[in-house]
């Protein structure tokens, strides 16, 4: 009775799917607007691109309709984030003259009181590092597709500690809002099962989820890792690599839950597939559990070195809490692929293909460039001239079966970040007089970071540069497998605004910086209003010797206007000068098209 109340409710509410478009960059090349699948080999359209050409645009909240540049400390202590250094500040992400986003990095200061739930008192905290988080979270997500995002990784490519990254996470859970992702993150699972219903928040055995949600729907804030980037040096191979890979080298992750519970893989070694016996036939170790049927190729190897996080009951002076019963395991169901110098220096594409839900899969694809040596054919990844792609990595939704986790279902958005931090390219261990202290302008604690760190960090610009990311989906259902592809961050079959709006505070900063800020997100994203001197400024077009002329003004993105004010009968008037947006366009300096869905959620 309970799943055809449940089908009811889904198939009644499920939307038409209308016209594609309304977050396509109108920058995005004629040749770009398709693309073909590279696993079922029909025909995707694109849904959304940007190509970061018009220089200027700025990413702070309320600047953008697509994203959102997050200013705030990442601290994330229970997840892939815990450990870290920075502090995201939005003035860290801008387009540069020559047509790419900048996600800088820097040696830079920040500081503020932070309120200690536990001893109810202020203390006073400070960050050493700032960078950059992009976020279209709240605003463009998508299920199911295609993503493409051709870029260059910051730093140096034998020097660990930064941690680049392009990833996907389901919108019920913000990154770095770390009450918004506790017992949602990273939840891939729509089965009633008792013993797990207090680990997954929103669980399928709920008869009523509220907040707009669907009754009986296991809910999650499910993780898909396009590409993460670990730097460093080595002089031979890492171990229980297969085939051998050294650093630099990318990770390509599911993180899923629920997990394998027992007899796991350790980590530091591949999994054991089989049983072992003594010289006398005895059972010496047990054959382990891990996911069958993972693909890789080329010079990609499992991943050996992390399996997945167990959230256990959590201390008081964490920022969020779980007892017990609420403790559960997700699982980094991974690869690692060998990188080069050349994805440090010039733009490479990275591709993944996301087929949703029962029947679906993942893969990942590199480019790949094939030379021969000594008469035969070998691949080499990054070498600047590769077009061709390699299929490095693939997950099926047939290989969950044994935990009953799926392939994401979540409407996802897209995440593009620098972090610093010390789980992620540091030393493993330090030297007994090492001070562990993670502040470069210090001396005493330079031997907590990788030899070079700091000086590449006070010497180099350190940023990545992104020069487009586009997002493709196929119109034919039948043509791919998995369940359709939708646009929308609040889709009928999987909505999420409301229950974001009914828990507003879980996606809000904490203190102080909560005091500042009216809800999750800005309603309004500013038309106009940005300080200029011309018409260039708002991305119009300048008139002759600088003389705005009514074809000038028309012109473009927006224009320059100016209003005199009076300071009063004794103090004369000032003139001020502040974009207006022309039509179709947005934002304080207008730089952007409005982009927006083309049909409303359902709330």
């Amino acid at each position: 009775m309970q799943m055809l109340c449940r089908c009811f409710v889904l198939f009644a509410l499920i939307p038409f799917r209308g016209v594609f478009g309304g977050w396509i960059d109108e920058d995005t090349p004629e040749d770009k607007q398709t693309t073909t699948s590279l696993i079922d080999k029909t025909e995707y359209h694109l849904v959304m691109s940007d190509e970061f050409n018009v220089k200027g645009r700025t990413f702070a909240d309320g600047d953008d309709p697509m994203w959102t540049a997050l200013d705030k400390s990442d601290d994330d202590s229970s997840a892939a984030g815990g450990g870290s250094l920075h502090f995201y500040n939005s003035t860290s992400i801008k387009t540069t003259d020559d047509g790419m986003l900048e996600i800088l990095t820097t040696l830079a200061e920040t500081e503020w009181q932070h309120y200690d739930t536990v001893k109810k008192e202020y203390k006073d905290v400070k960050k050493h590092f700032k960078s950059g988080m992009l976020q279209s979270w709240n605003k463009f997500c998508f299920t199911g597709g295609i993503v493409e995002v051709d870029l260059i990784f910051p730093g140096s490519p034998d020097i660990g500690g930064l941690w680049p990254a392009v990833w996907l996470l389901g919108n019920l859970g913000r990154a770095t809002y770390e009450s918004s992702t506790n017992n949602i993150w990273p939840w891939s699972y729509d089965t009633c099962d008792r013993d797990k219903q207090e680990a997954q928040f929103i669980s399928a055995c709920n008869v009523q989820n509220h907040y707009g949600l669907n009754p009986f729907q296991g809910r999650g804030a499910t993780e898909i890792d396009i590409i993460e980037v670990m730097a460093g040096y080595s002089d031979k191979p890492l171990p229980s690599t297969e085939p051998a890979i050294s650093f630099p080298y990318a990770d390509l992750t599911l993180q899923v839950a629920p997990g394998i519970p027992e007899n796991r893989p350790k980590s530091g070694y591949q999994p054991r597939k089989n049983d072992s016996f003594t010289d006398h036939g005895h059972t010496e170790l047990f054959a382990q559990s891990w996911y069958p049927d993972l693909h890789v190729a080329g010079n990609t190897t499992l991943n050996p070195y992390f399996y997945g996080t167990y959230l256990g009951p959590t201390k008081p002076e964490e920022p969020v809490s779980r007892n017990k019963n609420q403790a559960f395991q997700a699982d980094a169901i991974g690869a690692m692929h060998q990188l080069t110098d050349a994805h440090f220096e010039i733009p490479h594409t990275y591709r993944i293909e996301w087929q949703p839900g029962p029947g679906g899969r993942l893969d990942w694809f590199m480019q790949d460039h094939k030379i021969k040596v000594d008469g035969k054919t070998e691949e080499v990844e990054g070498d600047g001239t590769g077009k061709e792609w390699l299929h490095a990595f693939s997950v099926k939704g047939s290989s969950l079966n044994m935990t009953g986790a799926q392939i994401p279902m979540e409407p996802s958005y897209l995440i593009m970040n620098t972090g610093i931090s010390s789980t992620w390219g540091f030393p493993d261990s330090l030297k007994d007089d090492c001070t562990k202290c993670y502040d470069c302008n210090n001396a005493t604690c330079t031997c907590a970071f990788q030899n070079g760190f700091c000086n590449m960090m006070k010497k180099s610009k350190i940023a990545m540069y992104i020069d487009s990311v586009r997002v493709y989906q196929s119109k034919d259902d039948s043509a791919h497998p998995g369940t359709p592809h939708t646009v929308g961050c609040d889709p009928a079959e999987f909505p999420t605004k409301e229950f974001i709006a009914g828990h507003r505070d879980r996606y809000m900063r904490g203190a102080p910086f909560v005091l500042s800020d009216k809800g999750p997100l800005k309603k309004k994203i500013k038309l106009g209003g940005g300080g200029c001197y011309k018409n260039s400024d708002c991305g119009g077009v300048d008139g002759a010797d600088d003389e705005e002329t009514e074809s000038s003004a028309l012109s473009g993105k927006g224009h320059c206007t100016s209003t005199v004010f009076s300071k009063g009968i004794f103090s004369g008037s000032i003139r001020e000068s502040k974009c207006k947006c022309h039509t179709g366009y947005t934002g304080p300096h207008c730089l952007v098209g409005e982009h927006g869905d083309e049909y409303p959620g359902v709330w």
